[in-house]
């Protein structure tokens, strides 16, 4: 009974994908799920059906094959002022510890994402803007995100040239 089910589940989702909409598989977008499979059986669609999307990355390992091809709706990220925002909402716990200690993985992630010349002062700088980005517990992450980006762009020296 348990093959049965697995099978049918199986194919029922290969047949999602192959008769599934056009538009669909053709968004450019994904939801929270990440591209792969998923991504185009099942779109940008917000709530419970990102689980089922995640689910189905993970099944058939179309996102593992799909980032290293760049297929299944994986694209390179392209530097943008977007897609800074995106990775420090997504981010924020590590984003705010990194900008506490004013260095760290997410700083790095952030000045390559921002185009700018060093993870060094970019971290430098957050760091001493600390308290305007957090300045409470609650701030928002859209908050967060419009003030680090703004504190980078308030910082010429800093050459953030895909924040301009």
């Amino acid at each position: 009974m348990r093959k049965y089910i697995t099978t049918t589940l199986a194919m029922g989702l290969l047949g999602a994908f192959v008769l599934g909409n056009a538009s669909i598989a053709m968004a450019d977008g994904y939801g929270t799920a990440g591209c792969g499979l998923g991504s185009l059986v099942f779109g940008n669609k917000p709530g419970i059906i990102q689980v089922l999307a995640a689910t189905t990355n993970g099944t058939f390992g179309s996102q593992t094959f799909g980032i290293s091809t760049g297929t299944s709706n994986c694209k390179d990220t392209v530097p943008s002022v977007v897609s800074a925002k995106a990775f420090i909402q997504a981010n924020r716990e590590a984003v705010a510890k990194d900008i506490a200690r004013g260095q760290g993985e997410t700083i790095t992630n952030l000045t390559a994402l921002a185009g700018c010349t060093s993870d060094k002062a970019v971290g430098s700088e957050l760091q001493k803007d600390f308290k305007q980005i957090f300045p409470t517990e609650k701030v928002s992450d859209i908050q967060v995100s419009d003030s680090v980006v703004s504190m980078l762009q308030a910082h010429p020296e800093l050459a953030c040239h895909t924040l301009s």
